[in-house]
């Protein structure tokens, strides 16, 4: 017996296949092949068509069964994680009445921060750990504002991961982790943040009713086994957005225990039990996958949006054929690049440096001495200098850090990255061999089981390697110091 997870990306629909009892892979595919379209009707907009998902999903859900010889009644339960952030609004019949906003676009951050002013550091700082910005509320603030005859029609808001949960079950739910993405979770007085919509001139009632993150949260209809394959009446046991899933897929759950992912964009979220927090904008806090009302345990997440995009640009520009050829060129480099620096945020506004756009910037350059090899580890270090520069931000915010885990991804396959970063950090990094489908797909047979003892014992199934602090950090510590007084200098100029 089975159960499947499902991971709502905004390139693909990725689905995993795990054995029930030992919870141990049997497959993993990605649909489609190509990346979904993304629809930018003007400059930061970034929309996507939710019955898209749905699609693939259904493609996907009929291929893994099918290659894999796995007949539907053999699947047990679905597990789904889902790209943060997202808009989508269904009418009365339960239709996707628009696009949605998903979780780059950038039309709503002014009126996240008009929210910001008028409601006040103490009331949102308290209740929200988190200033208004860019996120789902606001957004639905904007289709209020600038398509009110398509919001008259709006029955309820959801997140991508809601929305795929009503295709597949028919019922409009959604979780306290999916509003506290949208900035709709009141830590303070652990109920929906209603007096934001309020704000907002925004019914309550379009919330949809909540369910709890491991608990039958629907069952397959007829029509979604038609669609899918999936035996009608078996449960969604699990629901999460990406980064709370990926913490949970690597054991991250407990307080000073931080997830770390190095895709095209990095990303940290470090486990925490506090109830307040002096840093709103750089950082963002939401409800972990363990937050209970009883038990409120949150993720700090910082986003670094400039990281594996940058050595993507970088094999392009050299023509490398592959990320292990371009880590072999950095190796034969000694720490610090010879003097050559590079900033890595050409990816947009950087969060962490109060939206700023510095850019990507390839500095002290000598045509006489750098070499390709020069280039590959200054974009290894400065992206790394990066995730340390993050660390410090959380631990300014008094966020305790013991121990990080991090996918077996391309970043951290370069010792050089994984290196620098557990030498600047001082801890050890765990590296294991997993993804987010996968641990969606194990999550759903969590069911009535302790999560810290079931995620303890799938943990070893998955461990790689654990890099270690270099001693003689000396040569480390120095280029970080001259990569941290080059970023100044380039916000300096921003000026």
């Amino acid at each position: 017996m089975y159960n499947l997870g499902y991971d709502i990306g905004s390139s693909t629909v990725k689905i995993a296949l795990v054995d029930a009892k030992t919870n141990r892979e049997i497959d993993v595919l990605t649909h489609p092949k190509e990346e979904m379209p993304i629809y930018a009707a003007q400059s930061g907009w970034a929309e996507q068509d939710p019955e898209l998902w749905w699609t693939h999903l259904c493609e996907g859900t009929k291929k893994i069964l099918f290659e894999n010889k796995i007949q539907s009644k053999e699947i047990l339960a679905i597990g789904i994680s889902y790209q943060m952030h997202g808009l989508v609004l269904v009418n009365q019949a339960k239709k996707a009445i628009r696009k949605s906003i998903i979780w780059c676009d950038s039309r709503a951050v002014e009126i996240g921060n008009d929210a910001a002013q008028e409601i006040g550091e103490k009331k949102y700082g308290t209740h929200l750990l988190n200033a208004p910005g860019n996120f789902t509320a606001s957004k639905l603030k904007w289709v209020k504002e600038n398509e009110p005859e398509l919001f008259a029609q709006v029955s309820h808001f959801m997140l991508p991961g809601d929305f795929i949960a009503l295709k597949l079950t028919g019922e409009v739910t959604t979780t306290i982790n999916g509003l506290s993405e949208g900035m709709l979770w009141d830590y303070k007085e652990k109920k929906v943040a209603d007096w934001l919509l309020t704000h907002y001139g925004i019914d309550p009632l379009l919330t949809p009713p909540l369910v709890e993150n491991f608990e039958n949260q629907g069952t397959v209809t007829k029509n979604a086994s038609l669609k899918t394959g999936l035996p009608s009446g078996i449960p969604i046991r699990y629901r999460a957005g990406d980064q709370p899933n990926n913490a949970m897929t690597l054991n991250v759950l407990k307080p000073g225990e931080v997830a770390a992912t190095g895709g095209t964009s990095g990303v940290l979220f470090a486990v925490t039990d506090r109830k307040t927090s002096k840093e709103y904008h750089r950082v963002n806090h939401f409800a972990h996958v363990n937050y209970t009302k009883e038990r409120p345990v949150l993720g700090t997440l910082l986003c670094i949006n400039g990281a594996g995009i940058l050595y993507s640009w970088i094999k392009k520009l050299t023509q490398a054929s592959t990320f292990h050829e371009m880590n072999m060129w950095a190796s034969s480099i000694a720490i610090g690049s010879e003097g050559h620096i590079n900033l890595p945020f050409g990816n947009g506004v950087e969060r962490m440096l109060y939206n700023k756009t510095p850019g990507a910037l390839l500095s002290n350059l000598n045509l006489n001495v750098h070499t390709r090899g020069h280039i590959c580890r200054a974009a290894l270090e400065g992206i790394a200098f990066s995730f340390a520069y993050g660390m410090e931000i959380m631990q300014q915010d008094a966020l305790t850090l013991d121990v990080v885990r991090a996918g077996n991804d391309n970043l951290f396959r370069s010792d050089i990255f994984s290196q620098t970063v557990a030498t600047l950090i001082g801890k050890p990094i765990e590296i294991y061999n997993t993804t987010g489908a996968i641990g969606a797909a194990r999550a759903a047979g969590i069911e009535n089981k302790s999560i810290n003892d079931y995620s303890q014992s799938v943990a070893s199934m998955d461990f790689v390697s654990e890099v270690l602090p270099i001693k003689e950090k000396q040569a480390y510590i120095e280029a970080y110091h001259k990569w941290k007084q080059e970023l100044t200098r380039a916000l300096n100029n921003l000026n």
